[in-house]
């Protein structure tokens, strides 16, 4: 059974402010509760090939996948998918200006678990959307706290 997780919030910052930290891997554990460390397989910028290593906590599990940037349209879209880990998984971020500085951030997840996890999907999906939930509040906090228009 596949898992296919959508999740949204509007954030009161610019499009270019919220994909610029949201869209840089870098920034992942610094939003991402589940996130304990990226690594960069390739030289950053992120671009259409970058591949990282993410070393993560679900469901009481740790994994560690590496992702490749699949594509990318600066400031609008960034698709990644796992190169190689516990099962195949898509992540996409989607950045859409709501007014002059305003962002409608889309998150999901989607994949193709197998075995247990398979089994488990229903769960699995579940757990995903609290935690992307809970992650893009994160990040709607981490940007509209800041002064400026880099968010440290």
């Amino acid at each position: 059974m596949a898992v296919d997780v959508v999740t949204e919030v509007v954030i009161r910052r610019p499009v270019d402010v919220v994909a610029g930290y949201a869209g840089d891997p870098g920034n992942a554990p610094q939003w991402y509760s589940n996130i304990e460390s990226v690594n960069w397989r390739t030289e950053p910028p992120v671009q259409v090939g970058s591949r990282m290593e993410f070393v993560a906590h679900f469901l009481g599990r740790r994994l560690a996948y590496t992702y490749e940037v699949v594509e990318l349209v600066p400031g609008r879209r960034l698709v990644m998918r796992t190169a190689q880990g516990p099962f195949p998984m898509e992540t996409s971020y989607e950045w859409a200006p709501v007014g002059e500085s305003r962002t409608r951030m889309t998150l999901r997840n989607r994949g193709e678990p197998s075995g247990f996890a398979g089994v488990a999907a229903p769960l699995m999906a579940a757990a995903m959307r609290r935690a992307n939930t809970k992650d893009l509040a994160r990040l709607k906090d981490v940007l509209e706290r800041v002064s400026g228009d880099t968010p440290r």
